[in-house]
C-alpha cells in the first residue's frame, strides 16, 4: 500500500492536476477528497480523455477551464485497512480497477495498485 496519498479536492482545477502526473515515478490514480472524505477517483485516462490533445503549456484553456469534479469517477470502489491482501489482488485481477483506495474509519489512509500487488508478490 502506497501511504501518503497526494490527493486534490473536486473544485480544483485539472491544471494541478496536470503538475501532479508531470512528477517523476506517481501513481496513475488519484483519489478526490472533500471534507476529509473520499468523494471519488480521478485516471490517467480519465486526464488524458478529456484534455483532448492539449500541449504541455500551462496556458492551455482546458487546464483552467476544467475542475476535478467535471473529469472524476464518484463513488470509488473501496476497501478497508483490515482487508487480506489475497482479496485485494483478486478484485484488482478482476480488471475492473488499476488502483483501489483504502479506508479506515471513512478516512483515506492508503491506496493499493496492481503495480504494488505485483511488487508484493514478488517479495514472497
Amino acid at each position: 500500500m502506497t501511504k501518503n496519498v497526494v490527493c486534490v479536492s473536486p473544485n480544483q482545477k485539472i491544471l494541478d492536476v496536470k503538475h501532479i502526473y508531470e512528477k517523476n515515478k506517481f501513481h496513475h490514480h488519484i483519489p478526490v477528497i472533500e471534507n476529509k472524505k473520499l468523494v471519488g477517483m480521478l485516471s490517467l485516462i480519465d486526464f488524458m480523455y478529456h484534455i483532448k490533445g492539449a500541449g504541455l503549456d500551462d496556458g492551455e484553456e482546458v487546464y483552467n477551464t476544467l475542475s476535478v469534479k467535471d473529469i472524476m469517477s464518484p463513488n470509488p470502489y473501496t476497501v478497508g485497512s483490515d482487508t487480506a491482501i489475497d482479496d485485494v489482488a483478486e478484485e484488482l485481477s478482476k480488471g475492473r480497477y488499476r488502483a483501489i483506495p483504502i479506508l479506515e474509519n471513512d478516512t483515506l489512509v492508503g491506496i493499493v495498485s496492481t503495480a504494488d500487488i505485483i511488487k508484493h508478490y514478488l517479495k514472497k
